[in-house]
């Protein structure tokens, strides 16, 4: 695996603009990665003295009030069907604001494409891709086994000013998708270690679990979907008990998607026998304090388009175990080197990789360094980059 991220868009010779304004459009700010993800995007830019829009199909979601003052919140107020909505609404705000650049994020059928299209707007459309395509296209198939979704970012990705995956893996796979030359794809890392967050990792937990002389938790982080698949975490942690003391806390909220999966997890912590052994506290807003003081943290997934709570992990100094899943954790942990990565569901070697981790963890002050790889001022810059430079392009067209 490549694990170069190259940049695409060379440095600028102008400084960006204060008066610039930049939009970034998402479904809604649900508690998921991605969303967080681009607030953090709007919050560092925000903080540059940009004009900055949180455009939004619902304003909805947990993280709606971590929305910073300096950042406008625009609710489209899109109905079903969503996706012909937003469009559309899209189009009557680029028309009525026209902002020098959109940040389209989770817009799998390119509503940012094609509503700068409807709107005759000279609005300039980076596309930013969190996931693996065809492993979601696999996972949550359309009533055409995904193809419809496929056939689409074949059309309209290609009309994007420019495109940003998050990681080596997400470029590679949606240069297959839609049939585009892997050199037009920007990679830049998710913007995941803030000031606020080493600063909320140092917080006291109140859970009994992590009182002084109590086993060591393992941790897991993330909606319960079956993407994380957190059943083979359970499985593994079945294992885990046989040769060592531990707990196992889930963190992350119930999808409405998928509302079955949790009380298929508490179903197999009865199975298995590990009732008050095994904690699913929901949605939590400070998950990085439980990280610190995790024993190991574990990422189970099918899945990932980066993996945002691994790098959140090592910021906190917290040794990780990860499936070596499409795509994004083997970057983050260097193929093994600050982390150990095992296959995709197989609960053995996930019980035999926590093991020996909490025997044997990693440095914690070589995991912190590590993650300074994905410190928000780094990533902000290298979005500024593009942003400059399509500017640029704009004025002297």
């Amino acid at each position: 695996m490549n694990l170069t991220v190259k940049p695409l868009y060379k440095t600028t010779t102008n400084p960006i603009k204060k008066n610039t304004h930049i939009s970034i459009f998402l479904p809604n700010l649900d508690g998921g990665g991605a969303e967080l993800v681009m607030l953090r995007l709007a919050q560092g830019l925000a903080n540059l003295g940009l004009k900055v829009d949180l455009v939004l199909a619902k304003t909805e979601g947990a993280y709606l009030k971590k929305v910073p003052a300096n950042v406008r919140i625009i609710d489209l107020k899109s109905k079903s069907p969503v996706i012909l909505f937003k469009t559309f609404a899209l189009r009557r705000y680029l028309q009525q604001q026209k902002p020098d650049i959109l940040l389209s994020a989770l817009d799998i059928v390119s509503a940012g494409t094609l509503a700068k299209l409807l709107a005759g707007v000279s609005t300039r459309i980076i596309m930013c891709v969190h996931t693996n395509l065809s492993q979601q296209f696999r996972d949550k198939p359309d009533v055409f086994g995904g193809k419809v979704r496929a056939t689409l970012v074949r059309w309209f990705y290609p009309w994007a000013d420019a495109i940003i995956s998050v990681s080596q893996g997400v470029a590679q796979d949606l240069a297959r998708v839609a049939e585009l030359p892997l050199d037009n794809i920007q990679v830049i890392y998710n913007p995941v270690v803030t000031p606020e967050v080493l600063k909320q990792a140092k917080e006291a937990i109140a859970h009994p679990w992590f009182a002084a002389g109590e086993p060591p938790v393992i941790l897991g982080v993330g909606r319960l979907v079956r993407q994380k698949d957190f059943a083979t975490l359970v499985q593994a942690f079945a294992l885990v008990r046989q040769r060592c003391q531990a707990r196992l806390m889930i963190l992350g909220d119930v999808d409405k998607r998928e509302p079955t999966i949790k009380p298929q997890l508490e179903n197999l912590v009865q199975q298995l026998g590990l009732e008050g052994e095994v904690a699913f506290p929901g949605f939590v807003e400070n998950p990085y304090a439980y990280m610190a003081q995790a024993g190991v943290f574990v990422l189970s997934s099918i899945y990932e388009g980066f993996g945002n709570v691994v790098a959140e992990a090592i910021a906190t100094g917290t040794s990780v175990v990860a499936t070596n899943c499409e795509s994004g954790p083997a970057e983050i942990l260097e193929n093994g080197k600050y982390g150990k990565l095992v296959p995709v569901g197989d609960a053995t070697a996930l019980a035999d990789a926590i093991v020996t981790t909490l025997r044997n963890p990693t440095n914690s002050e070589e995991l912190r360094q590590r993650s300074q790889a994905f410190s928000m001022d780094s990533v902000v810059a290298q979005y500024l980059k593009v942003i400059n430079c399509l500017i640029e392009q704009k004025v002297s067209e």
